[in-house]
């Protein structure tokens, strides 16, 4: 009998304000598409770091978060594998550049998203932009 501990992975992705937009990046790796900046949190590493290390790796840009989001769990989120992501709203600062898992990072707004969008970020997005609208957090 396994008895190993198996729980969900950790995520966090950021909304990073910048240029008037959003930033997304197209995933190098699969699931391919455009992405919310992001990845894992690591083992010693605060939900805040791992947000500010993953969009400075992904975009070049400095990260100053302004708010912890909301929690987006569904098990179907990542077709990997389950995965629990904190999502962070920040405003960014730099010269934006795709480095790490990033291929390509663009600004984006809500009137011109891309069709493809990776994992549950569409929704994400959706919900962002309704939140900006009218300051109404999306439902648990």
């Amino acid at each position: 009998m396994d008895t190993t501990l198996k729980t969900p992975l950790l995520t966090v992705d950021v909304v990073i304000r910048y240029n008037g937009g959003i930033v997304l990046i197209e995933r190098k790796n699969p699931p391919y598409g455009w992405a919310l900046p992001g990845g894992f949190v690591e083992v010693g590493e605060s939900l805040e770091e791992a947000a500010v290390r993953e969009g400075k790796e992904e975009t070049s840009l400095d990260i100053r978060l302004i708010e912890q989001f909301h929690a987006y769990s569904r098990p179907d989120r990542d077709p990997r594998f389950h995965t629990v992501s904190v999502v962070f709203i920040g405003d960014g600062t730099g010269n934006l550049k795709a480095r790490d898992d990033a291929k390509k990072a663009r600004i984006f707004s809500k009137e011109n998203l891309p069709e493809d969008i990776a994992f549950d970020h569409r929704r994400i997005l959706s919900d962002y932009f309704f939140y900006m609208a009218t300051g109404k957090r999306p439902a648990p």
